[in-house]
């Protein structure tokens, strides 16, 4: 993403958000409301759905502060309800709606924590392509995975959400 807009961005993110929506809409119908899809895996070393839909859901959730001049503010990974799931999409959702930059914002130099005493610096702009849009789309297509090894019947239809305002049938 060359030269991000506020606008471009907040409408990825959004529509990014609906896709991750519907994938747990789906779920919670596929698994009958039984929240234990929240804990299935992709192995044993990563991090179960519900905490997929928490790292997801804090890539444009950080935008939305840092964009107000906010700390970053990671949302609770332990997500084992429905209502945990559902809460962090929306609020996440209701924050990018309202995420304003500017251009001046997206030049400027900006630090990013990474834990255990390191930091990178770059642009507004790094920060997002580099940063939280590879992020988001890691845990968003995790999820879908840890989906996908559970049976459930999704695909790139469900995955790809975003691109129904542009298909026509011929």
């Amino acid at each position: 993403m060359s030269n991000p807009t506020t606008q471009s961005i907040q409408s990825m993110f959004a529509s990014r958000l609906e896709t991750l929506a519907h994938l747990l809409k789906r779920a919670e119908e596929h698994f009958g409301g039984n929240a234990s899809f929240l804990e299935r895996r992709l192995a044993p070393d990563m991090a179960p759905f519900g905490t997929q839909i928490a790292y997801a859901c804090n890539q444009p959730r950080n935008f939305a502060l840092w964009s107000q001049g906010k700390p970053s503010a990671n949302l609770d990974p332990n997500v084992v309800t429905l209502e945990q799931a559902h809460a962090h999409t929306r609020s996440t959702k209701e924050l990018v709606a309202v995420a304003v930059t500017d251009d001046s914002q997206l030049a400027a130099k900006t630090r990013i924590d990474l834990g255990h005493n390191l930091y990178a610096e770059m642009s507004g702009t790094e920060f997002v392509s580099e940063f939280l849009i590879p992020n988001f789309y890691f845990h968003l297509v995790t999820a879908y995975g840890i989906l996908r090894m559970a049976g459930m019947d999704v695909g790139k239809r469900d995955y790809m959400l975003h691109m129904m305002p542009y298909v026509r049938q011929a």
